[in-house]
Formats: structure tokens, C-alpha cells, sequence
């Protein structure tokens, strides 16, 4: 492995810049169209404790073994995973969590930037006067002849083209100058847009809808499924599994506390879904009760926002908002991709950046037709993008983090894995090896197994078509969600 603090794929030059990148990896859009429904369904204020206590029990835990992983190897994961494979003799399979990563990575963000695409057209909708509320100019209307009408796919691929566009700018000028120094620009602006567009909605004069919704404690509503939707929540949205954190692990700047950061990451991460809640249920006046996921960002919040004074310019701020969240997380996925290109084949990243662009772009054009010319389309039963999401959230994701978390807590030496994990304290570092060893395996494997049964279960929602649906499909309510909405065809035609 190379020298501590050497890696020949780019480093960040300021101890800050891991947190900016990583913060801004983790705000999704999970944080706007899942966290506020789930809070407002699963006791308020109690459902946030809930999900904090997950977060301490597995999502911490491998979020920084996979941070650590690409500092001390200072490779993305897929070299990082070989050469711990190689140092503790285990079995070769292990390394399968390196490529894994990068093929979870690739197609995340393969439909991430298509909705990007999505939301950047929303803000010229917005400013234009586009959304009426209702008829031809309602939201679901206006998705519905951008996403869904097979004549009008042009708009869409050139939305999404554009989206792809301002990843690569940003990529293609290298850790320092491109990933580096946007983050540093890009997640504080986006942070103080959120607060900029709370304290609107404060002076709006209907924060109590918000504060009811979001941190009103009702103890009557937590149950199962509360718990069920706590873990879900904490695992899939905070970019594990895909060598986003081994790779910032590997540009972090000496004299980086990765522990330190990855908390206040995770904090500011839950703090950001909060006011997003607050900010979304005051600014609708309580009109988004049991409104959640690609519908409440995409059709109910403009129809709700297009009512207010100067809604022009509030759609606008709050799309503003949204693609500058997806713009972050399409820059941190990007970065494994490239990464591992480089390590691979030892191009520059000019080169390295257009070639996985390139494929990025291609493999979202399945995701983009299986909304309008491909909907008719459902191999197996299910749209080509539901088999994108189920592939990557059901089976490749938490393969990953039950690779890595096993391996570590099982093939690594006590002293090797507390080498890794660096300073300290002796109850942390027991804390952090028994829980890698003996929960997180069975959690995640658990979180997997629950949304691949839930996201066929979806399927049969819309088709029967599909071997494993029955008859009698009943509706899940609180199936777990990633930063993407849970496949299949847009159609909000009857708006």
C-alpha cells in the first residue's frame, strides 16, 4: 500500500473539505420527499430519536470503516478492499465489495441525474409561470408532458443532458479545483437557501403546521413500523455501499479528525431533513398530511406553492434548492466511478470523467425512456427503472455493507481493524468491532431482504404480470426509500 497521506487519484488540501463533501453527499432528496412524511407518521419528535439511535447502532459504524478503509490505503474501495483482503489472507471473494460498490455507485447515479434533469426543468417551470394549480397548468399535468408523453422525450433527454453536463464541469477540473472547491460553495450556499426559505416560511406565520408535524411527540404512533422505517431511513440515505466514503476517506487532507467530522456530518445531515420538514409543512400550511416521496416534490408542493403571493419566485428558490442537493450528491457519486478508472487503467481524469459520463448517460436513458417510449416495456413484470433501483437498494448495497462490516469484524485482526480506526477511546473501540461484527451483518442483511420483498411487492401494485404476484396485493405503507422514487410510470394526468 502506498505511504500514509500519498495517493495518486487527487487529495483535498483543507481538513474542512471532507465534512463539505461528505455533507454534501449525504443531503438527498430523501431529506425533502421521505423524511418529512415519515416524522409526521411515526410520532414527530419521538420517530427522530428513534432514527438517531439507528444511526449510532449501524449506520455510524460503517460509514466510518468505510471512511477509514480509503485513508489508510489511500485508494478508492476497490484497491483499498484488495489490499486488505491480501494483508489479512482471507478468501479473494471478500474483494467482491469493491467492485460491487462501484457498480451500486453507477447506477445510483445513473437515475439520479435523469430526476435531476427533472428538477432543473422545475425551476424554469417555475420562474415562467407554469404552474397554475390546477387543469392544464397543475403540476401533475405539467410532469406528466415532460416525463410521460412518449412526443415530447426530446425535452426530457435534453434536461437531462444539461443535469449530466453541470456534474461533469465541476468533475472534470480535477479534486482541487472541480470537487473541492464546489463543495466548499455549493453545500454552504445550499444550506443557508434552506434557511433562507424556513425563516419565509416563519414569517409566513404558519410554522405551527410544520412544528406539529415534524416535532410534535405522539407516542401512539410508534410501533414496528416505526423502527422498521427508522432503519431503512438511516441506511439508504446516507451514500453507504457505493465508495463515496472510502474515496473522501482517500482525499481527506492530513491532520483530518474523520471520526469528528463523520458525526457532524451525520447531525447536520438530520438536521437539514428537520428544517426541510418544517420549511415543506409551513410553507403548505399543513396542506402535505400524508403526502410523501416523488408526488410531494414533484406534484403536490408546486400545486400547494403556486396559491402564495410571489409564487414564481418561491417555486423557483425552493427547485433552486432541490437541484443544488442533487447536484452535490451526483458530483460525490461520480467521484468512485472516476476514481476506480483512473486506478484501473491509469488515465487522466479528463479522459477518465468523459468515458464514465458517457456510460452514466447511457444508462440513464434506460431509466428515461421506461418513463414514456419504453413504458409498455416491463421485462419480468417491472419497468426497466425498477429493476435499476431493486438491483442497486435490494441486493447490491446492502451486499456491500455486509461485505465490508463481516470482513472487518472477522478476517481482520483485533489490532490491524483498531490500527485502522486510529485514535480512540478503548469502549468506542470495542463498541465499533462487536457491532461490525455481530449486528450490522444481520441488520443490513435484514434492511435488503425487507426492500427487495417491498419493491416487488410494488410491482404488483400497478401490474400482475410478474410470476411472484398473486392476486391480492395489498398496499405497503412505509417501504423503504431511496434518494429516488420507487420506479415505474409517471402518470398524474388526472391531477
Amino acid at each position: 500500500m502506498p505511504r500514509k497521506y500519498q495517493t495518486s487519484i487527487g487529495s483535498f488540501t483543507r481538513k474542512s473539505s471532507f465534512f463539505w463533501a461528505a455533507l454534501g453527499a449525504t443531503v438527498g432528496l430523501a431529506n425533502l420527499w421521505q423524511f418529512p412524511y415519515l416524522a409526521s407518521q411515526h410520532g414527530g419528535g419521538l420517530f427522530i430519536l428513534l432514527y438517531l439511535a439507528c444511526l449510532l447502532l449501524v449506520t455510524l459504524p460503517l460509514m466510518v470503516t468505510e471512511t477509514v478503509f480509503g485513508r489508510h490505503a489511500r485508494h478508492g474501495i476497490v484497491l483499498a478492499m484488495a489490499g486488505y483482503v491480501k494483508t489479512a489472507g482471507s478468501h479473494p471473494l471478500w474483494r467482491l465489495a469493491g467492485p460491487l460498490s462501484i457498480v451500486a455507485a453507477f447506477l445510483v447515479l445513473s437515475f439520479t441525474v435523469v430526476f435531476g434533469g427533472i428538477v432543473l426543468a422545475y425551476i424554469f417551470y417555475g420562474a415562467t409561470g407554469q404552474f397554475g394549480g390546477s387543469g392544464e397548468h397543475s403540476a401533475g399535468r405539467v410532469l406528466t408532458n415532460l416525463v410521460a408523453d412518449p412526443g415530447n422525450y426530446r425535452e426530457f433527454m435534453a434536461w437531462h443532458v444539461f443535469f449530466l453536463l453541470l456534474v461533469v464541469l465541476v468533475s472534470v477540473r480535477g479534486v482541487v479545483s472541480g470537487v473541492e472547491r464546489s463543495v466548499r460553495i455549493l453545500v454552504p450556499f445550499t444550506l443557508m437557501l434552506m434557511v433562507g426559505l424556513f425563516l419565509l416560511s416563519v414569517a409566513g406565520g404558519q410554522v405551527g403546521a410544520g412544528v406539529e408535524q415534524i416535532l410534535e411527540s405522539r407516542p401512539e404512533q410508534l410501533g414496528f413500523g416505526s423502527i422498521r422505517a427508522a432503519f431503512f431511513h438511516a441506511f439508504y440515505t446516507l451514500g453507504l455501499g457505493m465508495g463515496v466514503w472510502a474515496i473522501f476517506g482517500a482525499y481527506a487532507a492530513p491532520g483530518t479528525r474523520l471520526k469528528r467530522s463523520i458525526l457532524a456530518v451525520v447531525l447536520m445531515d438530520t438536521l437539514f431533513a428537520i428544517g426541510a420538514g418544517l420549511m415543506m409543512f409551513s410553507v403548505a400550511g399543513g396542506g402535505l398530511d400524508s403526502e410523501r416521496g416523488f408526488g410531494l416534490l414533484f406534484v403536490s408542493l408546486p400545486d400547494t406553492l403556486s396559491v402564495l403571493p410571489y409564487s414564481q419566485a418561491i417555486i423557483a428558490a425552493v427547485f433552486l434548492l432541490v437541484v443544488l442537493i442533487v447536484w452535490a450528491t451526483s458530483i460525490a457519486l461520480l467521484e468512485p466511478l472516476v476514481g476506480w478508472f483512473r486506478e484501473w487503467v491509469g488515465a487522466p481524469r479528463r479522459f477518465s470523467v468523459g468515458v464514465m459520463a458517457i456510460g452514466v448517460w447511457l444508462a440513464g436513458l434506460a431509466t428515461l425512456f421506461s418513463f414514456n417510449l419504453w413504458s409498455e416495456y416491463h421485462p419480468a413484470g417491472a419497468s426497466l427503472f425498477r429493476w435499476l433501483e431493486l438491483i442497486s437498494g435490494g441486493i447490491l448495497i446492502p451486499l456491500v455493507g455486509i461485505l465490508i462490516s463481516a470482513f472487518t469484524g472477522w478476517c481482520l485482526t483485533r489490532k490491524y481493524a483498531n490500527l485502522l480506526l486510529g485514535h480512540a477511546t478503548a469502549p468506542l473501540r470495542k463498541y465499533w468491532y462487536w457491532v461490525l461484527r455481530f449486528v450490522v451483518p444481520l441488520v443490513v442483511a435484514w434492511i435488503g431482504l425487507q426492500y427487495t420483498v417491498f419493491s416487488l411487492a410494488n410491482v404488483c401494485e400497478t401490474s400482475h404480470s410478474a410470476i411472484w404476484c398473486g392476486r391480492d396485493q395489498s398496499v405497503i405503507e412505509d417501504q423503504p426509500v431511496q434518494d429516488e422514487p420507487r420506479g415505474g410510470d409517471i402518470q398524474y394526468d388526472n391531477e
